[in-house]
């Protein structure tokens, strides 16, 4: 399903579960997946929960047209689906690239948040973390999306799972190259970050019940950046899953379902 965003582009979103339940839960994707993402999670919520996902505009099926966005504007973009869908309240879920989407809903909208789920996150930038960024944006520059996604796939897994795949690597490279073939949207997504200041003093201002869940093995951004952001969240809290990396709606779907489910509880 579509709806307007404010200026008038088409978002794209998908309502499952208990469509009665009187829980929402938002999932908000990383960098270049999309809906289909959180395919492994949505069966442990789909009988107590109201779920909707939703594709960023530039992401899955929503527009791909227009100049670049900020973290800002991705975020009122999601009140506009919950106002489509006249959802007041929701439990609010990103990672990665959605998780940064997911901190300035909590800092420009904390009304329309129950509660908090920062997954995969972080809030400010390292040099590390600047040169793998660097490395993504040449490679999509000028390799295109599959020389990107052969750079990306050691720095969004785990060795745990190269060692014993749930979706096998060849088979995820095909999927995931046929959904990113504009190559300019990935660009247009990947600049709200690259543009993105240090957020940490912004944090500060969330008074919405939050957790951090990172992966132990998360080399994208490592458990000592995660801690920074539940440092700066009033009473947040930090949970790192064991030997698990950064795609954690990939590889460690059980674990991230237990967190979730004791926290909205």
């Amino acid at each position: 399903m579509f709806c307007k965003t404010t200026d008038q582009l088409n978002i794209y979103f998908e309502v499952h579960g208990n469509e009665q339940a009187n829980k929402t839960l938002v999932f908000l994707n990383g960098l270049s997946q999309s809906t289909i993402a959180w395919a492994l999670t949505t069966p442990y919520f789909k009988t107590d929960y109201k779920i909707v996902l939703i594709d960023f505009i530039f992401q899955g099926q929503s527009d791909k047209t227009g100049e670049w966005r900020n973290f800002d504007t991705h975020a009122r973009d999601v009140i506009a689906v919950l106002d489509h869908l006249k959802i007041e309240q929701a439990y609010v879920i990103g990672l990665s690239y959605g998780s940064l989407v997911a901190q300035h809903l909590a800092v420009n909208h904390p009304q329309r948040i129950s509660k908090l789920i920062l997954m995969s996150t972080f809030a400010h930038k390292t040099p590390y973390y600047e040169a793998i960024e660097l490395s993504w944006w040449r490679a999509l520059e000028f390799g295109g999306y599959g020389l990107m996604l052969d750079i990306m796939l050691p720095n969004v897994l785990s060795e745990a799972y190269f060692k014993n795949p749930l979706i096998p690597i060849d088979l995820m490279k095909q999927t995931r190259q046929e959904a990113n073939e504009d190559k300019q949207a990935l660009f247009k997504l990947m600049r709200a970050t690259k543009e993105r200041s240090d957020y940490r003093s912004e944090l500060k201002k969330i008074h919405t019940p939050t957790i951090v869940i990172q992966g132990e093995k998360d080399t994208l951004f490592p458990v000592h950046m995660a801690k920074e952001v539940s440092d700066a969240i009033p009473n947040a809290q930090l949970q790192v899953i064991p030997f698990a990396g950064h795609t954690l709606n990939l590889e460690a779907v059980p674990q991230m379902v237990k967190a979730i489910k004791e926290f909205i509880n």
